[in-house]
């Protein structure tokens, strides 16, 4: 069996060496690089081939990779690297890797076209100015010949321990059965659609309860599915911290009720900010002692750490630190040696998502899974958007030095002259403002200059400023249909008399166009959650491929267990919503009184929930009540959650959406019923029907894609904290006159069997 390796991958694990260090230098973005490869190509000889695919051998192991260039007139292959400020200040580890990279494309290119030397040429292309510098060295074929075989050597051994992993990895994995005695209802199905699903190549969406065990019945299968279909990595990805720790809790189940162990490596990755060591320092040899020799040290913490079975966010610390290297890009490095990987959405949605980069580059076949799919929708839109805060420009600019504030203060100009033009408090533009965009690249040229000539004299805030351009300029230049972009003047301005700021979004509307190459990239991709419905909507928002395959699990509850009723004879709109604070009161009571226990209340803002709470403490003040609060802690909301007990009573009120809508688990007496006091659509402003506009000339269906189907998703996720066993009984009240049209109960699960409420409950 071969083991395939790409050139970089190869010359990365073999080559680099030295300090981590990832001190500010301005880098181009993925664009200007393509655009700088492509200008360097131009100016090249008609004769000139670029992108030339290459391949070899070395015993058991297949090199392979794209040289950037070569002319066979002058048997010269080029590398080009593209890079922005001053040369000279690249650390020489940077450059020792880019040699040894040409070398590799050196000799696979001699071998395959039998020449007996080459010359090897590295070009530094300037992305501001546009010049080259080239480096060149020749080198006869014996001499490449014997460099490559000296990294594959290297290499070998590595990869050959890699090879029987996989091995032993994948006849455990064939022999694996099932963790419990027998599926849950509802399970099997989900299993066997998810297996199906990577066999074949094609994406799932499972909209499936919650109870029947989700994460197991994902896992399993796909675990199943990775000898049979050569996979070679399983993702998990979840939108909140509490959902890896489900998958971590699944894994150990599947792997401790394993006929034969399984050897898997299970990694958690998790953001940089939570795993710094030394949050003061900064990611260099000079400043952080886990930076400084970080090359030289990985080998030893690579080898040690993947000896370990589960690799969650307190192992590898502890691993990483056994060696005195960053637990962070310890992580980042594993997660090219791990089977199972487990993290938030972004590690493989976003722009820059390191698993999803792999996946490209490696040449990996992945399955992914995407645990509470609903969230998917709104975070998808948020990696793809950007702000701009003019009061942040007018900040940077106090300190910035002469050179960047002129840039700083022509872009304020612009910035202004758009406010006065503006004149109304919102406005959406067909485009970015063309003035404006070009004074926003000139002053992010301006500032990466500056900081390309002083890399150690940094001010935050303006890198900060500066990242945040970037982002704006780089989805500036995917701009189409899927987005708007517009202007938000602010309408409490710092002071009295002073001028007006304002807030540039470029606002991702149907993330659709950025999520689609991202579920092409794996061999599958299955969405669960229990609230997929419609699937037209996800599939359109998301970007779906069309042979996408959409199941409804069963529930494994009945209409006895749950008891729902519409409460038609109260409006919770904002034209009527003081008129309907009493009777919410009165029917909240009467429940209470026939029924103690434990409730939580959903309501669509803090004031709703507020006026409502405020009324209920002055008519029954014998009923206990807490509530939740604009951005709570941690501990304040697990003192909240405390306060369900089994034997407890009393009102938790909340707001509809936030983080006691989903992801909270109270089964049995800890939570007998819910009210939910509103229809959860989206607030009625400006911003949601642009949006609505938007989806409506994209995809159709504008009103229920921006309004209907989101709100009704917060709803279900709300009433689904009530029953969570299949021995849970309980009661939800859905509070509005809309919950009777037949368009809204069509949405609600099919398993719900609502009743109209009377006014006294």
């Amino acid at each position: 069996m071969k083991y395939l390796v790409a050139v970089r991958s190869l010359c990365e694990f073999t080559a680099k060496q030295g300090d981590l260090d990832l001190r500010f230098t301005p880098s181009p973005s993925a664009q200007e690089g393509i655009a700088g490869h492509a200008l360097v190509a131009s100016r090249r000889p008609a004769h000139y081939q670029s992108e030339v695919s290459l391949s070899g051998d070395y015993r058991n192991l297949t090199v392979r990779g794209r040289a950037d260039g070569y002319d066979p007139e002058r048997r010269v292959v080029e590398e080009v690297k593209t890079y922005r400020g001053d040369l000279a200040r690249m650390p020489m580890n940077h450059r020792a890797l880019h040699w040894a990279q040409l070398k590799v494309y050196g000799w696979l290119l001699c071998q395959q076209l039998g020449l007996p030397e080459v010359e090897l040429a590295l070009v530094y292309f300037d992305i501001g100015t546009r010049d080259e510098t080239v480096l060149t060295e020749r080198h006869s074929a014996d001499a490449l010949r014997r460099s490559f075989d000296q990294q594959c050597e290297a290499f070998l051994a590595w990869a050959e321990q890699e090879l029987a992993h996989r091995a032993r990895r994948d006849a455990a994995l064939a022999a694996l059965s099932f963790p419990h005695p027998a599926f849950r209802p509802g399970q099997r199905p989900l299993a066997e659609a998810v297996y199906k699903a990577a066999s074949g190549g094609r994406c799932l969406t499972a909209q499936a309860p919650t109870g029947i065990g989700k994460t197991v019945g994902t896992l399993f299968p796909l675990l199943k599915a990775c000898p049979g279909q050569a996979l070679d990595k399983v993702v998990f990805l979840t939108a909140k911290g509490s959902g890896r720790q489900l998958a971590l809790d699944a894994l150990d189940l599947i792997t401790s009720a394993a006929p034969v162990p399984l050897g898997l490596r299970v990694l958690e990755l998790v953001a940089r900010d939570k795993a710094c060591e030394h949050p003061d320092k900064a990611c260099h040899g000079e400043s952080c002692p886990l930076a400084q020799g970080f090359y030289d040290r990985l080998p030893a913490a690579r080898a040690a750490a993947l000896g370990v079975a589960r690799l969650d966010r307190a192992a590898l610390r502890e691993s990483a630190l056994a060696h005195r290297v960053c637990p962070y890009y310890l992580g980042q490095e594993l997660a090219r040696w791990a089977d199972v990987v487990v993290g938030d959405y972004n590690y493989y949605f976003d722009t820059a998502a390191l698993l999803h980069g792999l996946t490209l580059a490696e040449g990996w076949r992945v399955a992914v899974l995407v645990d509470e799919a609903h969230n998917l929708v709104e975070r998808g839109r948020k990696m793809y958007s950007a702000e701009l805060h003019q009061a942040g420009l007018r900040q940077v600019k106090r300190t910035a030095v002469p050179a960047v504030k002129r840039a700083l203060d022509a872009l304020g100009r612009c910035w202004n002259a758009l406010n006065r033009a503006q004149g109304v408090a919102y406005q959406a533009y067909d485009a970015v403002p063309e003035r404006l965009l070009a004074a926003l690249q000139k002053s992010v040229a301006a500032i990466g200059e500056h900081f390309a000539e002083q890399p150690a004299a940094v001010d935050r805030g303006l890198q900060d400023f500066y990242f945040d351009a970037l982002h704006f300029l780089r989805l500036a230049e995917q701009f189409g249909d899927h987005s708007l972009v517009d202007l938000t003047l602010d309408s409490h301005p710092a002071r009295p008399g002073a001028r007006p700021a304002s807030v540039l979004c470029l606002r991702n509307v149907v993330p659709a166009p950025f999520l689609g190459p991202r579920f092409a990239a794996a061999r599958s991709v299955a969405l669960f959650s229990a609230t997929l419905s419609p699937s037209h909507y996800y599939r359109d928002m998301l970007g779906l491929p069309a042979d996408t395959v959409s199941i409804d699990v069963e529930s494994p509850f009945n209409a006895e267990q749950l008891d729902v009723r519409i409460a038609s004879h109260i409006s919770t709109r904002w034209r009527d919503r003081d008129r309907s604070v009493a009777p919410i009161v009165e029917l909240m009571a009467a429940q209470y009184a026939g029924a103690p226990g434990n409730y939580l209340a959903f309501f669509s803002s803090f004031d709703y929930l507020r006026q409502v709470a405020a009324a209920l403490a002055v008519a029954h003040p014998d009923i206990p009540q807490w509530a939740q609060s604009p951005h709570m802690t941690d501990a304040a909301r697990e003192a909240f959650l405390q306060r369900f007990t089994a034997d407890g009573r009393g009102i938790g009120f909340a707001v509809l959406g936030g983080s006691f809508g989903e992801g909270v688990d109270l089964p049995g007496q800890r939570l007998v019923g819910a009210f939910v006091a509103t229809l959860g659509l989206p607030q009625f402003n400006p911003v949601n029907e642009q949006m609505k506009r938007c989806v409506g000339a994209l995809l159709g269906s504008g009103e229920q894609y921006t309004y209907l189907y989101p709100g009704l998703q917060k709803v279900v996720q709300a009433a689904g904290r009530v029953i969570r066993t299949p021995s849970d009984q309980g009661v939800v009240y859905l509070i509005d006159d809309r919950y009777a049209r037949a368009e809204v109960r069509a949405l609600l699960p099919g398993w719900w069997k609502p009743r109209r409420a009377n006014a006294g409950g």
